[in-house]
């Protein structure tokens, strides 16, 4: 109910896009931990919004040398969910520390 309510708040600027695109993804990562994705691309903007632990995290696409990495644009210390293909990683990034360490690994489409 939360994931709809967010993706339709994203949704409602969407007559300002040209083109909107929404995918929507289950992951399974290791320990069996499922991961609901739902991914909204535009023109001019790309946002996932990720269902973990009982919480929404709305994240935004980030520069990546390979794959499609979304994060929370801000200096401080956020989630990060990186893909490549049929596979992704859910990090949580560490401002303070300068790091990024793996929450959720071994993430695949299906």
């Amino acid at each position: 109910m939360l994931l709809r309510a967010t993706l339709t708040l994203c949704l409602m600027a969407a007559p300002l896009w040209a083109e909107t695109q929404v995918t929507n993804q289950t992951y399974t990562c290791d320990r069996g931990v499922t991961v609901p994705v739902v991914y909204v691309n535009a023109d001019d903007t790309s946002l996932a919004v990720l269902q973990v632990e009982g919480r929404q995290i709305l994240l935004y696409t980030e520069p990546a040398a390979s794959g499609a990495r979304y994060g929370w644009p801000s200096d401080g210390s956020n989630y990060v969910w990186w893909t490549k293909g049929d596979d992704a990683t859910l990090y949580w990034k560490n401002s303070e520390a300068g790091t990024e360490d793996p929450i959720l690994s071994g993430c695949k489409v299906g």
